[in-house]
């Protein structure tokens, strides 16, 4: 007897939550999320799935041929970011066993390869690079670049993959496994308020925006915080501040969104002027051109603030994805086989689906999310939208893989 939605649900539910912040912290390669791959493997093993995990630690559950090509492929990611909720990827995953149980529960055959797949290190929470492992699988993360990943605690991704028990010497593209896929469909909660607004239960993606990170260093000098004349000071805490406010101030003014989420201070002493602020910044509009006048003139202001308070500073850019409009010859399918009333939204958030566009077919399913709140401990979706949601992606693996 295979496990439902609901019993899938509570069973992951308390790996990798805080106990204070009830929020989740499974991050790439550390003990949480080797618990939550355990799961993914007894998943597919009780349902008589073949597992395998491919050389960039990416989990696949196969119904049919593996080897066969034109597969449909769902799935999502199972790490999460700092203090996350419980839905964002999770809901992806578990759907997708959920829904693959009920197109089998009723009868159907299908005429195509199916999987499940569970995408490594989607939120870049540990690495500080998102979807590590599709932007391996296509070809958008060199080894080398992979190799040069660090943690906070200064743990490069080889030596942490080498820990959990993945080899890292043979991550890299991966075209042939790639080239056997006929479609991927990712469900997810929806980061937003669309659904809600609309009243829609599930809705279908467009595209996803643009976004990217940016790392600004300010170096300045530290010094004693009780004896160093304000007019003597070099400190770089002042023009982070005022970059911080300039990045809301330019993202209003243009429509977009920006945000420094992530700051780190040298030497961090209460009572000492800090010798450096790096702050990272992460930025998304709905085209490229928005985007990039976003990012400069934040970055002009950061350097103008600099400049006045004597203040060096150094602005790198760790990832960007460029606009993903996924293609509408699948998107167009989903809706006519979801009945042609399914509402067609945009995202401004990033999602494995958005990176695998660039090499095959690629879609999205977003469930309700009544209170638009995500990356939170409040993240939340009613379980019957949950089940709309298994219902409509049972319904596109049966239009998609048994015609």
């Amino acid at each position: 007897m295979t496990p439902s939605f609901t019993e899938m649900w509570r069973e992951l539910a308390p790996v990798g939550r805080d106990a204070g912040t009830r929020g989740y912290r499974r991050y790439a390669w550390t003990g949480a999320d080797a618990d939550c791959r355990a799961w993914f493997r007894e998943q597919a093993l009780t349902r008589g799935l073949t597992y395998e995990t491919d050389r960039n630690g990416n989990q696949w559950a196969w119904l049919g041929d593996p080897a066969a090509g034109d597969a449909v492929v769902t799935g999502s990611h199972l790490d999460s970011v700092p203090d996350g909720g419980a839905f964002d990827g999770p809901l992806g995953v578990i759907s997708a066993f959920a829904a693959l149980d009920e197109l089998r529960a009723s009868g159907a055959h299908p005429t195509r390869p199916l999987a499940v797949a569970n995408f490594a290190d989607e939120e870049g929470a540990r690495f500080g690079l998102a979807c590590v492992g599709s932007r391996l699988t296509a070809g958008q993360l060199t080894k080398e670049q992979a190799y040069a990943l660090r943690d906070a605690d200064g743990i490069i991704l080889p030596q942490a993959m080498e820990a959990a028990g993945q080899d890292p010497g043979a991550i890299g593209p991966d075209p042939g496994r790639l080239s056997r896929i006929g479609a991927f469909v990712e469900l997810h909660v929806e980061q937003g308020r669309a659904l809600d607004l609309s009243g829609d239960a599930v809705g279908i993606a467009s595209a996803i925006w643009p976004h990217g990170r940016w790392r600004f260093d300010f170096h300045g000098e530290a010094n004693h915080a009780g004896t160093t004349r304000l007019a003597d000071r070099r400190d770089p805490m002042i023009g982070y501040a005022r970059t911080v406010l300039a990045a809301r101030r330019e993202a209003e003014l243009a429509g977009a969104v920006a945000t420094f989420g992530k700051v780190a201070v040298e030497p961090n002493g209460v009572n000492a002027i800090p010798s450096l602020v790096r702050g990272w910044l992460d930025s998304r509009a709905a085209d490229q051109a928005t985007l990039d006048a976003v990012v400069s003139a934040i970055e002009e202001a950061a350097r103008e603030h600099a400049r006045r308070d004597g203040v060096d500073l150094t602005v790198v850019r760790e990832s960007f994805t460029p606009v993903v409009e996924f293609g509408h010859a699948l998107r167009d399918e989903l809706n006519r086989i979801l009945g042609g009333k399914i509402p067609v939204l945009g995202t401004g958030a990033g999602h494995d689906a958005g990176i695998l566009s660039a090499a095959v077919p690629t879609a999205m399913l977003f469930v309700r999310n009544p209170t638009g709140v995500s990356h939170s401990p409040a993240e939340f979706a009613a379980e019957d939208d949950c089940l709309a949601g298994v219902r409509a992606l049972a319904g596109v693996l049966e239009g998609l893989a048994c015609r």
